[in-house]
């Protein structure tokens, strides 16, 4: 009875250690891979490992929770939960699963958001020609290319931080890899070009190789005007750069302003019209150089004339002495500047651009400064805001001021409104100009507006919508 015993106790035993599952040498899925669509949504994937597996190399859309890690099946639960995709590009990861020296690999891919299309632009009421009938053939091309850009692309572009130089323009390329396509200037220190010997400042607008070399690149050249005028007759007469200034009186804390009167300015025989018209002149040198050179020039004077309509200051809200008496004024003073280049100077390289302030519920009283569409090409806006969204505001603001019957810009901006949102949205703006910011050794800060960071640039550069220097259809 003992034997037989011992022989039934070893027979019950037997048959539990066959059963018993071996540890896996090799970690399974039950899916190999995970093909996700734009919304998200989650997904249950059992993985038989030996141990309990780690999990890397998720990324921030993606996320893994799982049940108890089950040492009798060696088999384990995770739920995947993918996040929807807001963007237009699709997106993939590899999430690894490791236990000791065993891993695994899940691919996961997802679709991007459907891109709308660019909606149609009506370009019926816009021009096909610059204003002046004379315009060169280089100012009548680049106006035409300008035109046929509107409404697919917007321009890259970038002011220029003293005034006659590429260093912006430069900047950018060091850091992206790409020029902006246009270069904005600015005859901001006319009175005094060409410095004296000896400074260590040099400024000569009869230089002109930074033009040339931006334009036979490819780009745009671009100008504006902080025209500095004297506070006297005296200072006028003395001949020195001093006590110049672009300012109204009160509007800048006393720095750079002056009480210069554009009423007299536009009296023939005053001290101030012989200002005025000197500096006119003095400006058509540089314009004459650059139309002898077959370059065409964008030009934007008496920018922000009408500032903030008076909303805050009942005895004028203009900053800029060109607006400070009101618009019947800002406009013949745009009238004589245009008639003193074209026609006493001959200059027909010019792209007149006109800046509008914007100030919802004052598109009446924007449309009194409108020099007319007979004298403008090109409508601008300023826009310094703390955000990069399509800007729908300001667009539609425009274009209820010109009526749908001029191409409208982005004349200056701190951080860059993202032009594949506007664009979608249907703003078209033609170009953006940034200004600049300088750090404290005098270089250039690309990005001295917040938003404006170096990754941020280098996506707008590289962006479908934007046209930079290098991918700009030739204008020459």
């Amino acid at each position: 009875m003992a034997v037989m015993a011992v022989t039934w106790s070893c027979q019950k035993d037997s048959p539990s250690n066959e059963h018993e599952p071996e540890a896996p040498k090799d970690i399974t899925l039950s899916q190999t891979a995970i093909d996700v669509p734009q919304a998200g949504g989650e997904w249950t994937i059992t993985v038989t490992s030996p141990g309990r597996p780690s999990v890397s190399g998720l990324p921030d859309w993606i996320s893994f929770s799982n049940s108890t890690f089950n040492p009798e099946t060696y088999k384990i639960v995770y739920t995947v939960t993918v996040s929807a995709n807001e963007s237009y590009t699709a997106r993939t990861a590899s999430v690894v699963l490791s236990s000791g020296s065993l891993t695994k690999t899940l691919p996961v891919s997802q679709a991007a958001m459907v891109k709308p299309s660019v909606p149609d632009v009506d370009k019926s009421k816009i021009p096909t020609a610059p204003q002046n009938a004379n315009a060169t053939d280089a100012a009548k091309k680049l106006y035409t290319a300008l035109l046929n850009q509107y409404g697919t692309k917007t321009m890259s572009g970038v002011q220029s931080s003293m005034s006659h130089i590429n260093d912006f323009v430069d900047a950018v390329y060091k850091s992206t890899g790409a020029h902006p396509a246009l270069a904005g200037y600015d005859f901001i220190f006319l009175q005094f070009s060409p410095t004296p010997a000896g400074w260590s400042w040099k400024q000569d607008y009869t230089d002109i190789s930074a033009q040339k070399e931006h334009w036979n690149a490819g780009g745009v050249v671009s100008y504006m005007w902080h025209w500095n005028v004297p506070a006297s007759e005296d200072i006028f007469r003395g001949g020195g750069t001093d006590g110049y200034g672009f300012y109204t009186p009160g509007a800048n804390n006393g720095q750079s302003e002056t009480d210069f009167d554009i009423r007299e300015a536009l009296k023939e025989g005053t001290w101030q019209n012989e200002c005025i018209l000197a500096n006119i002149d003095k400006i058509a040198i540089t314009l004459k150089l650059l139309q002898n050179e077959g370059i065409p020039v964008v030009f934007r004077p008496l920018h922000e004339a009408a500032g903030n309509y008076t909303r805050y200051n009942p005895n004028g809200g203009a900053w800029f002495w060109w607006g400070r008496y009101g618009a019947s004024y800002c406009k013949q003073l745009w009238a004589l500047i245009q008639d003193r280049l074209q026609k006493h100077h001959g200059l027909n390289n010019i792209i007149w651009v006109w800046t509008v302030d914007v100030a919802p519920g004052y598109e009446s009283a924007a449309a009194e400064w409108y020099p007319g569409d007979d004298r403008v090409d090109i409508v601008g806006v300023d826009i310094y805001e703390n955000n990069t969204d399509a800007k729908k505001t300001q667009f539609d603001f425009v274009q209820t001021v010109c009526g749908g019957k001029k191409m409208i810009t982005i004349s200056e901006c701190g951080n860059i409104p993202s032009p594949e949102k506007n664009l979608l949205a249907g703003y078209p703006w033609l170009w953006f100009m940034v200004w600049p910011a300088t750090n404290s050794d005098g270089s250039v800060n690309i990005s001295g507006s917040s938003l404006n960071t170096v990754d941020y640039w280098k996506s707008l550069m590289s962006n479908e919508y934007v046209y930079t220097r290098e991918n700009m259809p030739k204008i020459q």
